[in-house]
């Protein structure tokens, strides 16, 4: 069934209301006009009661800004009343394109100062709202997660910051360690997988894939990501391998313990197409790393599905080993900024989460369930029969 022809089957909470700040705007843009489009086609005995005022609109988005000082100071500002509004503001905190002036200086903004303009355009609605939800992709501070002797717990301080702001839901993707919602156990809390998308932008650019495990295998780069590997090759019916990393603890490099080697846990990868699947590709020495191990072992395609592409490294490394036949695909999704370079990359696949993430907020605004949107076996499994079927 098209999604536009659901029944719907409860009331909305409150008019919906889309608030992208400036780091998520094409992301917003695309999320809108599915909303828009859905709606406009939707059908319903109840549309015209009051209940459903304002339903269908032309569009969701409401405008706001975050203008700043010349001492870099700031403030949130929105353009319209959000009175009884069911609002969903949507951060992208790795933007780091973005600038802002600073006693005359161009400063780039860090996460630290997104995380601020969510809060401040929060703030902005001053309490108005009838509800307020997050949409962060990458979950702010998500890789300080845990405490180690003396550090400080940042991913688990913002989520309650967020939560004493007023903040009734957050739906963030792939996070890097989902217990950190122990911090707000009494509030709504989503991380979501995008292995669906993966696996159908995979399956659209690849026409010659084998989907069983005599000519794949999933592949996991270290112990963390064991949990998403393993989904990964149970819905596909792979094998699966992982490595781990061997670290010098005697000594600290950027902040971390360097890798000493990669080492490899599983059958053999002899003339398979391997998928790595990780949440983000940061530098990405590790990816790399792993890649090269695989072709090493004689893998014949690799292929790397990483959630978050922060190329923080840039891509001159990533150009070498796909001109060197270590890595033939890279697809990662457009929750995070991405540069016209690498948008440009002939080895490069974008996968888009705006439908997905349209889908989400649909539901969440009639309070539906979210279970079979965040267990996608079943279109996983209806993607790959068409495509083994011949239609490809």
């Amino acid at each position: 069934m098209l999604y536009e022809e659901k029944i719907i089957e409860t009331i909305p909470v409150g008019p919906l209301g889309l608030i992208p700040l400036k780091s998520c705007t094409d992301l917003g843009n695309k999320v809108n006009d599915y909303l828009v489009g859905w709606r406009k086609e939707r059908e319903s005995e109840h549309k015209s009661t009051i209940a459903f005022s304002g339903y269908q609109r032309d569009t969701y988005l409401i405008g706001a800004s975050t203008p700043r000082f010349g001492t870099g100071e700031a403030k949130g500002t929105l353009q319209e009343s959000v009175r009884g509004d069911d609002l969903y503001f949507m951060v992208d905190v790795c933007n780091y394109s973005l600038t802002y002036s600073l006693c005359g200086m161009t400063n780039h903004m860090s996460p630290d100062d997104h995380f601020q303009d969510l809060k401040r355009v929060i703030a902005a609605s001053a309490g108005k709202a009838r509800r307020i939800n997050v949409i962060m992709p990458f979950l702010y501070e998500s890789r300080q997660h845990k405490r180690s002797s003396r550090e400080s717990l940042d991913c688990a301080l913002a989520l309650q910051e967020l939560v004493n702001m007023g903040v009734e839901n957050i739906i963030t993707f792939d996070a890097h360690d989902p217990r950190v919602q122990n911090a707000i156990p009494l509030k709504g809390f989503e991380t979501v997988q995008p292995i669906y998308q993966f696996i159908k932008h995979l399956l659209k650019n690849e026409k010659e894939l084998e989907i069983d495990s005599d000519h794949m295998m999933v592949i996991s780069p270290d112990e963390g990501g064991m949990g998403r590997a393993v989904y990964f090759a149970n819905v596909l019916g792979l094998d699966m391998g992982m490595f781990y990393k061997r670290r010098d603890y005697t000594q600290i490099v950027n902040g971390r313990n360097p890798i000493v080697a990669h080492e490899f846990l599983g059958s053999s990868v002899e003339g398979k197409d391997v998928i790595i699947v990780d949440d983000m590709i940061s530098s990405g020495e590790s990816m790399l790393d792993v890649a090269k191990e695989l072709k090493r072992r004689k893998a014949r395609k690799v292929f790397v599905c990483a959630t978050f592409g922060l190329f923080t490294n840039g891509l001159a490394k990533f150009d070498e080993y796909h001109e060197n036949g270590f890595i033939d695909r890279i697809l990662t999704t457009n929750l995070v900024y991405q540069t016209p370079d690498l948008l440009s990359r002939p080895y490069y696949i974008d996968v888009d989460m705006s439908k997905y993430i349209a889908l989400i907020i649909d539901n969440l605004n009639h309070d539906a369930s979210l279970s079979d949107l965040l267990n996608p076996t079943t279109r996983i499994n209806r993607v790959v029969e068409r495509y083994r079927a011949g239609d490809r």
